[in-house]
């Protein structure tokens, strides 16, 4: 079945909605990406216009700003600490954009969407 995101079939009062069209092919959606940590793997996805998405599967490797002195480096994703997306999410080690995960250099909130973008960037969080 596939994933819909037209317009609710319920009112703001809670009752039935009818429809005055049909589904259209523009409103379809696709599973979410739910990147994991791990080995890096990705898929690439045909878009509208034949452009193509990156969705990151499971990556091990984050790009980290530190915001004091500028610099970039890439540290390893060592378990995803809090996720306001979803709280589930943390069990499941998913990393989305907001995410705050353990690295190798401290604790970094996500700022790049993998599942979009198919690269994990973060900003190093002072404690």
């Amino acid at each position: 079945m596939a994933i819909w995101q037209g317009k609710s079939m319920k009112k703001p009062s809670g009752g039935r909605a009818k429809m005055n069209r049909g589904k259209k092919k523009c409103e379809l959606g696709r599973e979410a990406a739910e990147t994991k940590i791990g080995d890096k793997k990705s898929r690439k996805i045909r878009t509208r216009g034949g452009n193509l998405k990156v969705r990151l599967a499971t990556d091990s490797r984050i790009n980290v700003v530190n915001p004091e002195t500028n610099k970039i480096e890439v540290a390893e994703v060592l378990n995803v600490i809090e996720n306001n997306a979803n709280p589930n999410f943390v069990r499941r080690n998913i990393i989305t954009k907001g995410a705050v995960v353990e690295t190798s250099a401290g604790k970094v909130r996500v700022t790049s969407r993998p599942g979009q973008h198919g690269v994990i960037n973060g900003v190093l969080i002072a404690e």
